[in-house]
C-alpha cells in the first residue's frame, strides 16, 4: 500500500499547520518553512499558491496521496450538495479517521496502521483498507485476536492520552472496543482551520 512516509513535523512546517499533536511543540520553536533556504520562501503570494497549499494541507492532514485525494474530490463534485462539504464528509468517514476520532489512536497515521494491519472488523468482517467509507449503522470493533495485544489492553489509557473531541456521528465504547457509526459528520465537526472553498477553486481551474 502506497503511503507518504515523510516526517509529519516537516510537512506541518511546510504547510504552516500542525498536522499531528507533536507538531505543535516543534512548530513553537521552528515555525518557518523547512530547508536550507526556507526563510527565503514567501508564504501566501498568488491565489493559485494559496489554493495549492490549502489542498496540500488537507491532503496531508488526512494522509492521502495525490491520486487518492483527487478521486475523493471527483466523487464530492459529482454528489449532490456543496462540493467542499461533501469532500470533508467523505474524508471524515474513512475507517482510519473514525478510529482516530474515537480516540483508539493518538494520530491518524497510527489509526491507519491499526486498520491496515487488520486489527478491526467492520460489521463482523475483517478489514485492512483504511480508506473504506463508513455509513450510519456500521460497527467497527477490535477483532478478538487483537484484544489480547498490549496495545488494546492499554486502550483506556490511549483514549485518555488521545484526548479526542467527541463528535455526534460516532459512539465509542472502550470496554467493548467498539465504534458505532450513528450518523454523518457535520461540517463544523471537521478539523478546524480548513477552507474547503479554496480546494474547490483549485480543482475548478
Amino acid at each position: 500500500m502506497a503511503r507518504d512516509h515523510s516526517p509529519i513535523v516537516k510537512q506541518s512546517r511546510r504547510e504552516g499547520f500542525a498536522l499531528a499533536p507533536k507538531a505543535h511543540k516543534v512548530m513553537a520553536k521552528k515555525s518557518g518553512i523547512p530547508g536550507q533556504h526556507g526563510d527565503m520562501r514567501v508564504r501566501g503570494g498568488s491565489l493559485y499558491l494559496t489554493q495549492l497549499r490549502e489542498k496540500q494541507k488537507v491532503r496531508r492532514l488526512y494522509g492521502l496521496l495525490e491520486k487518492q485525494f483527487a478521486k475523493v474530490m471527483k466523487e464530492a463534485t459529482e454528489a449532490e450538495g456543496l462540493t467542499g462539504e461533501n469532500l470533508l464528509e467523505y474524508l471524515e468517514r474513512r475507517a482510519d479517521n473514525a478510529v482516530f476520532r474515537a480516540g483508539f489512536a493518538t494520530t491518524r497515521r497510527q489509526a491507519r496502521q491499526l486498520v491496515s494491519h487488520g486489527h478491526f472488523l467492520l460489521n463482523g468482517r475483517r478489514i485492512d483498507i483504511p480508506s473504506i467509507r463508513l455509513n450510519p449503522g456500521d460497527v467497527l470493533e477490535v477483532r478478538s485476536k487483537s484484544t489480547t495485544s498490549e496495545y488494546f489492553k492499554n486502550l483506556p489509557n490511549i483514549i485518555s492520552a488521545a484526548g479526542a473531541t467527541p463528535v455526534s456521528w460516532l459512539k465509542a465504547d472502550a470496554k467493548k472496543m467498539k465504534i458505532e457509526i450513528t450518523g454523518l459528520p457535520k461540517r463544523e465537526e471537521a478539523e478546524p482551520g480548513i477552507n474547503e472553498q479554496l480546494i474547490v477553486e483549485y480543482y475548478s481551474r
